[in-house]
């Protein structure tokens, strides 16, 4: 099988099993621990640790951003010391942005809210069906694995979602890009675009970004 073909057939798989037999809540807690894990060690500190077949390291501009920035010293910080056995989570229903986050940003700014939740929605919706070649694909599990293991790099679990899912559909290049765009955006290189999803379209790939 192609790269394509291959991911494709996973997430046919995951819908059938879905369908066939859900994961039980402890299951879907360990899952999110052990993926919560694995998240803190695909790049640390511009050095990739994570078992990729290759490394970025020697790709890695030096870029001097503090030039536009207030506080130099800010950026991303893992949530958590490597080794802890119990890292710290937060539960997205404990808070959440329709039922919290909406009402707090229009109090501080007027209308700001329909603003944010038009982005938002128009962001986690955004598809063309299409996977390389193919059309009128489903990408809904492709892309709600991609918007929850970017929460998961910053210990956010959601209760109803299998993390599982995350390990089968994201190859660890695409892994190593999305926590670089995600973490560390002055790191990013081509060649870890260039890595991941090669049969793809730019603007499929873009559309990740």
């Amino acid at each position: 099988l192609t790269e394509l073909e291959a991911l494709m057939e996973r997430m046919k798989r995951l819908q059938e099993d879905k369908e066939d037999e859900e994961a039980s809540q402890e299951e879907m807690a360990t899952r999110f621990e052990k993926e919560k894990k694995e998240s803190l060690l695909v790049i640390s500190g511009g050095i990739c640790t994570f078992p990729v077949p290759f490394s970025f390291d020697d790709e890695i501009v030096s870029t001097d951003v503090s030039r536009y920035i207030e506080d130099p010293g800010f950026g991303y910080k893992d949530f958590a010391r490597r080794g802890e056995d119990h890292l710290p989570t937060f539960r997205a229903q404990d808070y959440t942005w329709e039922n919290h986050g909406f009402s707090l940003v229009n109090r501080l700014y007027s209308d700001i809210g329909h603003l944010l939740d038009e982005k938002f929605r128009m962001v986690y919706n955004l598809t063309y069906n299409t996977m390389a070649t193919h059309e009128d694909v489903d990408t809904t599990t492709l892309r709600r694995a991609l918007f929850n293991y970017v929460h998961c790099m910053y210990g956010i679990r959601y209760d109803d979602y299998d993390y599982g899912e995350v390990n089968q559909l994201l190859e660890r290049s695409l892994k190593v890009y999305i926590k670089t765009v995600t973490c560390y955006p002055e790191r990013t290189t081509k060649r870890m675009y260039d890595s991941y999803w090669r049969q793809f379209k730019h603007s499929e790939k873009v559309r990740i970004s």
